[in-house]
């Protein structure tokens, strides 16, 4: 028997490669025998790097010095899958998790960092990059990124606009002469799970603003200041990101790579997929096993699991999802998907324990998964 395990991470406790790593010893104690490919997901948020590099035959984890969204400087791990495509997480540089909760300010935060990893992927020769969208503490537009890599946004003045979304208010013009000239000959893939407008009630600084620190009152600044930004944009370089989709994922991050930079946005999950050959791995094997840290109705929308379902079904496969938790209204939504769900913990248990266990839970669960599909192999030989 094979099984390809694809899980994505169970955020906050295991990365997808441990989780995968848990599935297999849970599949091992019951089934010895069967051949166990593992395949890591992700969507393009935080775990993307580790998930595509690992699962890569050649990939190389590589660190660059960068900066956080609040100008301090760290080292950012990112990564090389062939001889010439990087895989960058935003998340790594201008992600949420890098700052306390009282040091989130959307207004002031920047994806210069972002940038740097960019630019340190063109410094290793790299001529296609993957840039994973995900977990930013970042309002800016990508405005951070495209300064990084010699763009200029400039006041009515002419002088340079300070870090963060609130600035993009003053732009009075974009001037990309300046622009890293490598990105010419350079294919950029931004790799994204949600697809919002940049502007709007579904937009990046209303609907994600304030898990970044945004008050009302500061989202709605916010989001008229990406307003302006999106028509200078479209002035002075020909590109509409308003009605984009996508544009508004990463606090408008999308928009910039889109317009400043020329990026391709992708769906995250499909993007991984493709960079770690999930549909060749699939072929052949007998069942599929993901999951996540929560299955809910925004499974659907493109994450990882559901990813994995698609390609599974398209190659005539069962496909069993192991969870963190399962949300009420989650099994119409994934019925279509998945042949079985199946969550982690055994009895009840506050998250925090549940997570302290999670990679035993996820390994027994995985285990009990494994002795059912004995159960059905003797009821048909019967």
């Amino acid at each position: 028997m094979k099984i390809v395990v694809a899980p994505q991470e169970f955020k906050g406790s295991l990365s997808a490669v441990q989780v995968a790593q848990a599935m297999a010893e849970g599949l091992r104690r019951a089934l010895p025998d069967a051949t166990l490919a593992l395949v890591p997901m992700a969507d393009g948020g935080p775990g993307t790097v580790e998930a595509v590099v690992a699962a890569a035959k050649n990939g190389q984890r590589m660190t660059a010095a960068a900066h956080d969204a609040l100008g301090r400087p760290l080292e950012a791990a990112w990564g090389i899958i062939d001889e010439n495509t990087a895989v960058i997480e935003m998340a790594a540089a201008s992600g949420l998790t890098l700052l306390t909760e009282d040091e989130r300010d959307p207004r002031i935060a920047s994806t210069y960092g972002t940038g740097e990893l960019v630019r340190a992927a063109l410094d290793a020769g790299c001529r296609r990059i993957i840039v994973g969208i995900g977990g930013s503490a970042t309002n800016d537009g990508g405005a951070g990124m495209a300064q990084a890599l010699g763009a200029r946004l400039v006041d009515d003045a002419g002088q340079d606009l300070p870090p963060g979304g609130a600035a993009l208010a003053r732009l009075g013009r974009i001037d990309l002469s300046g622009l890293d000239p490598r990105l010419e000959g350079c294919r950029l893939l931004a790799a994204s799970d949600v697809f919002n407008p940049l502007c709007g009630s579904q937009g990046a600084s209303l609907v994600y603003g304030p898990q970044k620190g945004a008050t009302p009152e500061v989202a709605q600044e916010l989001d008229a200041a990406l307003r302006h930004y999106a028509q200078v944009i479209e002035r002075d370089l020909g590109v509409r990101v308003l009605d984009l989709a996508g544009a508004g994922a990463a606090g408008g991050l999308g928009a910039g790579l889109a317009a400043l930079l020329g990026a391709e946005l992708v769906p995250g999950a499909q993007l991984v997929a493709e960079a770690v050959g999930l549909r060749q791995r699939l072929e052949g094997a007998d069942l599929a096993l993901t999951g996540e840290g929560r299955l809910d109705a925004q499974t659907s929308f493109g994450k990882a699991p559901w990813e994995v379902a698609r390609l599974a079904r398209g190659c005539g496969l069962p496909v069993i999802a192991i969870a963190g938790s399962l949300a009420e209204d989650c099994r119409p939504a994934l019925g279509e998907a998945f042949d079985a769900v199946v969550a982690i913990t055994p009895r009840a248990m506050s998250v925090r324990e549940a997570m302290a266990q999670a990679a035993k839970l996820v390994a027994d669960a995985a285990e009990g998964v494994a002795r059912l599909l004995l159960v059905g192999q003797r009821l048909g030989r019967r």
